[in-house]
């Protein structure tokens, strides 16, 4: 029988053969880092590897860094492990890692959005997900639990442009919250850009510029500071994290024409009083994470024998899958939405607080 090919560490999600991390969360000599997200991506390790569409982003959070990037599929060996990254639907540049040792293949899913099942199409801003077939499968969980189904996704676009067209012949501003990073580019490449004109936070325009600039098409965007005056919001959609909400930031939209009208964008808002919780006046369930039928169909895909299962509803899952007949098991991680909630309160509105 093999050695596991990934086991836990404090550090994080530790390679025995192949002397690596992956998404560690504590610094390490090197790490395999599936995105670019907070709770994934964290600064202090000497040495990164990552998928090649994902650089632009992960520098742009990260800084100077010691990068080492693979196309899609490309492999390499490192102390007999065969390691190579494919997509995983989730944001730009996700990966999935597949590892190979004395014929045993592992993957771990990081983060992942599946498409194509008549009920979430793709994410139209990285690419799609890809199945691997292994004997391990080490998979997320954010929202393993059966009442997470995902809309296709032009409905969800319809109801956002429906509520912004509203607004906008009110001549009442419409601010969307959405991480900065993923969503809010996912949530521009399926808007109505005729509505009216775009505005997003400090925060989230670096990272539309690192998406451009991979070649992913988003509408014309402008900062909020860029406006000659408020009447400019009137008609407006504006783009910016969940912390900006209640913000002195976001207060300044009240004043212009109508009044404000907010909302949130996250599968959390399937849950029943999310929008009240958030104190928004619409919950849009978008989601760059699988939803449950997405999780099975994922895991069904790989044929593996045994799954791991990480952040979300692991208790849950595991309960499921060995039902299922599959031998399942957790590991703990600190994989979540909280670095994400935390990132954002940290980077504050980025364009001052006037």
């Amino acid at each position: 029988m093999n050695p596991d090919l990934v086991v836990e560490r404090p550090e994080g999600l530790y390679c025995p053969p192949g002397d690596f991390y992956i998404d560690p969360w504590r610094p390490v000599d090197r790490a395999v880092i599936t995105h670019a997200h907070a709770d994934h991506a964290r600064g202090g390790h000497g040495h990164y590897l990552a998928a090649a569409p994902g650089a632009g982003v992960l520098r742009a959070r990260l800084g100077a860094i010691t990068l080492q990037t693979l196309a899609y599929g490309e492999a390499i060996e490192h102390r007999g492990v065969r390691l190579s990254l494919h997509p995983a639907g989730h944001v730009l540049g996700s990966a999935q890692v597949r590892l190979e040792h004395r014929g045993c293949v592992w993957v771990a899913s990081g983060d992942y959005h599946l498409g194509g099942d008549g009920a979430a199409e793709p994410n139209p801003t990285c690419a799609p997900f890809e199945p691997l077939r292994c004997h391990c499968f080490i998979t997320e969980s954010t929202f393993g639990l059966p009442i997470y189904r995902w809309k296709p996704s032009r409905l969800l676009y319809a109801e956002i442009d429906a509520w912004w067209r509203d607004n906008a012949a009110a001549r009442r501003p419409s601010l969307l919250l959405g991480y900065s990073f993923g969503k809010a580019q996912r949530l521009l490449a399926g808007v109505d850009a005729t509505i009216g004109p775009i505005f997003v936070h400090g925060a989230v325009e670096p990272l539309n510029r690192a998406y451009r600039e991979a070649g992913v098409a988003l509408p014309a965007t402008r900062l909020v500071t860029e406006a000659r005056d408020r009447v400019a919001f009137e008609q407006a959609l504006i783009v910016a994290p969940p912390s900006a909400a209640g913000s002195p930031w976001a207060r300044r939209f009240a004043s212009a024409g109508a009044g404000l009208s907010d909302a949130f964008a996250s599968g959390w808002m399937a849950l029943r009083g999310a929008r009240r919780r958030r104190g928004v006046d619409r919950g849009f369930v978008v989601s760059d994470h699988a939803d449950w039928p997405g999780l099975m169909r994922a895991i069904a895909a790989t044929g593996c024998e045994r799954v791991i299962v990480t952040h979300g509803y692991e208790a849950v899952m595991v309960r499921w899958l060995q039902q299922q007949g599959l031998q399942a098991g957790s590991f703990r991680t600190e994989y979540g939405d909280e670095a994400l909630e935390h990132e954002a309160a940290a980077v504050g509105d980025g364009e001052g607080s006037s």
